[in-house]
């Protein structure tokens, strides 16, 4: 058993969230009872994901993607009202990390995306973005592959099928990055969405796209990040994946 305060300070200071200027507010968005024992993680918190957190006896249940996004309507009705009412009434927090989850050097979605294609020697680049030179040149057949098995989805593919010498990556929505990519050198970028214009900019860079899926390439910080909580204070901690296939 945890106090829910405490898990707070630690996650907000292991990933140093006050240093984000975010499209959300990171840490704890719903706040539940004091004490702590389940933990579920998740990417979205989506009325899929509250219900099974629920169902799972969570006492507090930690995301990737939560709520109150700038821009959007304030007023807690529809869809927001209802997910936060299923919280409430069940007494269970959200404490959800945007941007932070992105950037951390171990728990990050960048670096555990990294390490899950078995990148080694990964290293920032610059921001968001994350590359590495490859030990051996590979194909783009093979590059593809990798990434299929690592993430048990098959990506969409933009772009020529020569030699790929470095790979760079940037999960989630980072297909806007892809000319960074290329003016810094790398042969492919990963991300996890594609746009209309993503097409055009990897032919005329003539760099590899491969769009493997938001919710496929954010899989794993909030798992880290969930793990790392379990493991310090000494509560129960589980995974759910709630299937999204963009």
């Amino acid at each position: 058993m945890a106090r829910l305060d405490d898990i707070v300070v630690y996650c907000d200071e292991r990933l140093d969230a006050s240093a984000f200027d975010d499209y959300c507010p990171n840490g704890l968005q719903v706040q539940g009872r004091d004490e702590v024992a389940r933990l579920i993680s998740g990417v979205t918190a989506s009325q899929a994901l509250v219900d099974a957190a629920v169902a799972a006896s969570a006492d507090l249940l930690l995301v990737h993607h939560g709520y109150f996004w700038r821009g959007e309507a304030a007023p807690l009705v529809g869809i927001k009202g209802r997910r936060l009412k299923a919280l409430l009434r069940a007494d269970t927090s959200l404490l959800a990390y945007h941007l932070p989850l992105d950037a951390h050097e171990t728990l990050g979605n960048n670096y555990q995306l990294g390490l899950r294609l078995g990148f080694e020697g990964a290293a920032r680049v610059a921001g968001l973005l994350w590359g590495v030179d490859l030990a051996q040149p590979t194909g783009a057949d093979a590059l593809v592959d990798r990434v299929a098995k690592a993430l048990d989805r098959t990506p969409l593919v933009i772009g020529p099928a020569g030699l790929v010498r470095r790979v760079a990556w940037c999960t989630g929505a980072a297909q806007g990055m892809i000319e960074q990519a290329a003016a810094a050198g790398f042969d492919a970028f990963i991300s996890g969405e594609i746009s209309e214009q993503t097409v055009h900019q990897a032919r005329e860079l003539g760099m590899l796209y491969l769009a493997a899926g938001h919710h496929a390439t954010e899989r794993y910080g909030v798992q880290a990040l969930g793990a790392a909580v379990a493991n310090h204070f000494g509560i129960a901690h589980r995974f759910i994946d709630i299937d999204n296939p963009v």
